[in-house]
């Protein structure tokens, strides 16, 4: 049975670092699912790899013809998820791997239950923060962010960590090794399961 892991947690608590590494230590086994999103990428990401980069009027014109399984907007820029990659990897019989937001992952969730042969696959670990603090070390760290976007992240931060009761898994972040090693360990059990 293919197995769909959603990873989920406030801004710069590692999540693109950890999906990262399960894809590349797992490849041809677990696929990452690309995302859509309208905000501007950042130096180092790679449209199609990242993220599907797509303008407002080419986002919208998609939510008007219900490709997406869910879409938010977050920080001012909408993010959203496709039907069909999930769809598809599903018949492949092949486990994929989504790093979404919380909203994201309730709707994901609903969605799974709705549709009856994705039932039981659907599977969601939340990294949370050790502290506002650190959360906040971790975005300046990254300077792509400016000082108003920082206490936005920081606001929603806070609102994403009281919904860390909805998820199957919650990891709390400690270092970037031993968050990888923890959550590889939840999804080598899954997989065994």
């Amino acid at each position: 049975m293919s197995l769909i892991l959603a990873i989920s947690g406030p801004a710069a608590v590692g999540k693109t670092t950890i999906c990262e590494r399960l894809i590349s230590e797992f490849d041809g086994i677990l696929h990452r699912l690309v995302t859509v999103t309208t905000r501007e990428p950042r130096s180092c990401e790679i449209d199609g790899i990242d993220y599907i980069f797509l303008n407002e009027k080419e986002f919208d014109m998609k939510v008007s013809l219900n490709c997406f399984l869910e879409h938010e907007t977050i920080h001012g820029k909408k993010y959203g998820v496709l039907k069909e990659p999930i769809l598809k990897a599903h018949k492949s019989n092949e486990d994929i791997l989504l790093n979404i937001d919380v909203n994201g992952a309730a709707s994901l969730r609903k969605f799974c239950q709705e549709n009856s042969s994705l039932t039981g696959r659907l599977k969601t670990i939340f990294i949370k923060p050790k502290s506002i603090d650190d959360l906040r070390r971790r975005i300046k760290g990254r300077a792509s962010e400016s000082e108003s976007q920082i206490n936005t992240r920081l606001s929603n931060a806070k609102a994403e960590i009281k919904r860390e009761g909805e998820f199957d898994f919650v990891v709390v972040s400690n270092d970037r090794e031993t968050d990888y090693l923890m959550i590889k360990k939840i999804y080598l059990s899954l997989r065994q399961g």
